[in-house]
């Protein structure tokens, strides 16, 4: 089969060539990220591996399967970029990478949460440029503080997991509640009321869905918890950025660590060093002191980046062996 692995990027590219160097696939790396408009780098080609910024709604699906696209494979858990109705319509096998690395996500949580209440980030600068001083680095100790975890998957497990070893009283969300992993902990599922209205702090670890879409937004944003500080590491629609920014603004949100953002997919994964960003949304964003902004690089492990190679390769030789009658764990439609 000849293969296309669009949106690659250099560290990937090493992991991938590692993995699928004994397979005698012709594979080929594309930097540019799939859409409607770049769908046709993909004519004469069997499969796409795609990533979570290309857009793969029913337009560019169609384009893919009048191209000969016969199946696509994610290198990534989420697949709310793909519309699986058109896909499903297409015949087109999506495929995808459940679970690639829980703990590097929420490893990445916490040192967001770190840096940002201890202001490593501030005092890094600070000594590089010979400055000493302690003054406006104060933070908070996060034992005894009550941490909300929205979203209770293998990521959010991993997360409650780090979090209960720091003393904090967890409170759980999730739809499907394991009680015995709460019961584990000691930690609560508690409704979202309380989830919001409770927490210290509130970390999001739920796929993006029409139900978690602006989970927090301008309806709700002064209702949470004054002072809360507010993290996320899994899709940036889930919070609306403009009730994020209203809630900085007047000062009822303490701070927020972001590792995705609402808009990322014209700006993230790329160096943009030497442009005027357009988007004001995340220049306003940037422009705060108590926010702090990663690149969507939660997954970014040596052990992450094998486990998405060797699960997409595979999903890939369940897609060669079985076509239509495969009856992977990993396959999302088809």
């Amino acid at each position: 089969m000849k293969l296309i692995c669009f949106s690659t990027q250099e560290f990937e590219e090493s992991a991938f060539k590692n993995t699928f160097g004994p397979h005698k696939f012709e594979m080929s790396y594309c930097k540019e990220s799939l859409n409607i408009k770049t769908a046709i780098l993909a004519k004469n080609y069997d499969v796409a591996i795609c990533f979570v910024n290309d857009q793969l709604n029913e337009a560019c699906l169609h384009l893919l399967k009048e191209n000969g696209i016969k199946a696509l494979f994610l290198r990534s858990a989420g697949y709310n970029h793909v519309d699986i109705k058109a896909a499903h319509n297409l015949g087109l096998p999506v495929y995808r990478v459940p679970a690639y690395s829980p703990e590097a996500v929420a490893e990445h949580t916490i040192g967001l949460l770190m840096c940002l209440n201890r202001k490593i980030h501030k005092a890094y600068q600070r000594i590089r440029e010979m400055n000493f001083s302690l003054n406006g680095l104060v933070g908070f100790n996060v034992k005894n503080k009550t941490i909300g975890i929205i979203g209770v998957g293998k990521i959010g497990k991993a997360f409650a997991q780090i979090m209960s070893g720091f003393g904090c009283q967890i409170y759980l969300y999730d739809l499907n509640p394991d009680l015995e992993f709460a019961n584990r902990i000691q930690a609560k599922y508690v409704s979202k009321e309380d989830v919001l209205t409770k927490s210290d702090i509130l970390s999001f670890h739920c796929p993006l869905t029409t139900d978690t879409h602006h989970f927090i937004n301008l309806e709700n944003i002064f209702k949470l918890k004054k002072g809360i500080v507010l993290i996320n590491t899994s899709r940036g629609p889930i919070i609306e950025t403009k009730a994020l920014i209203a809630g900085l603004k007047k000062s009822h949100i303490s701070g927020a660590a972001l590792d995705v953002y609402e808009f990322e997919s014209e700006l993230f994964f790329a160096d943009h060093s030497a442009e005027i960003i357009q988007d004001e949304l995340i220049a306003r964003l940037m422009s705060f002191p108590n926010v702090l902004i990663t690149a969507h690089q939660g997954f970014l492990t040596a052990e992450a980046l094998a486990e998405i190679s060797h699960v997409t390769l595979t999903n890939i030789l369940d897609f060669e062996k079985n076509g239509a009658t495969s009856k992977s764990t990993n396959k999302v439609c088809c």
